[in-house]
């Protein structure tokens, strides 16, 4: 069974969005492995970013996630990267269909509610960030 991360962003949960957001995620055939709220800081962010560091957003990224708490979950659930993704939908809000997360919730490119991993690999990196092993039930 394969794991992903996904992040509730500091806009949905600012919006109190995040309970809905799991539902959606759960009704699509995911199981909730692990779940914690914190409020990242500079270097978690960085690192969780550290793909994007030389891009001139880089700067943009960690000042918004580190605005606000965020909720780390991890699921569980075959091709889970991917069913994920559809569940979302793209990156930008504008180019995501009505009932994906993004395309309900996203309010812009940035503050588009979620992230999810991109690839089951930097899906085990991205957990690794945030989970220790001991933290992660399914």
């Amino acid at each position: 069974m394969e794991k992903s991360l996904v992040l509730i962003k500091p806009d949905a949960m600012q919006r109190n969005l995040a309970g809905k957001i799991i539902s959606r995620l759960e009704e699509a055939g995911l199981q909730l492995s692990a779940l914690k709220m914190l409020h990242m800081d500079q270097e978690l962010a960085q690192r969780h970013y550290a793909i994007h560091q030389d891009k001139p957003f880089f700067a943009n990224l960690v000042s918004y996630i580190t605005s606000a708490p965020i909720v780390a979950l991890v699921l569980s659930g075959e091709n889970a990267v991917t069913l994920i993704r559809e569940t979302m939908g793209p990156t930008d809000p504008t180019k995501a269909k009505s009932g994906t997360i993004r395309g309900d919730f996203g309010l812009d490119i940035e503050r588009n509610s979620v992230h999810g991993s991109d690839s089951p690999q930097n899906a085990e990196v991205e957990i690794k960030i945030f989970f220790g092993k001991d933290e992660i039930f399914a």
